[in-house]
């Protein structure tokens, strides 16, 4: 689990100046993947006090644009913020508690990149999300 001091050189890695809510809203993302953004206040006022929505949400923008953290919106959901970035993982997300899991991609190092025709585009990225019932779900929706 990073530390403080991971974050702060997280932060200068990216240029971003370390500041208590950036490091605390790097600190929520990172020990509650794919938090929501009222989820993501809530942990960030338990450890700083007052902060206010506007804030979180300007940090949350710099982190992602920086590339420290992942802004993913499964249809239908609110935002959701994780801190594993940079290896175009996926999402299993259940239809009916609305839990989020990451799955890695199914074959090779990166076969999602490989359209089947890109039309002239270099990708970089796919997003893929799976949807069905998570196993506590599926049990109870058997039962």
């Amino acid at each position: 689990m990073p530390t403080t001091s991971d974050f702060e050189s997280m932060l200068r890695g990216v240029a971003l100046r370390v500041t208590r809510p950036r490091v605390a809203v790097l600190s929520a993302v990172h020990d509650h993947p794919h938090a929501d953004t009222d989820s993501i206040i809530g942990v960030v006022r338990e450890d700083l006090g007052d902060v206010s929505h506007q804030a979180v949400y300007d940090v949350l923008r710099a982190l992602t644009t920086a590339g420290l953290v992942r802004r993913i919106q499964p249809m239908g959901s609110v935002a959701r913020y994780e801190a594993r970035v940079g290896d175009n993982h996926h999402h299993l997300v259940c239809r009916s508690c609305d839990a989020v899991v990451d799955v890695d991609c199914a074959v090779g190092t990166v076969p999602c990149l490989t359209a089947s025709d890109d039309h002239g585009f270099t990708i970089d990225e796919a997003e893929v999300i799976y949807w069905g019932l998570c196993p506590e779900c599926s049990s109870a929706h058997n039962s």
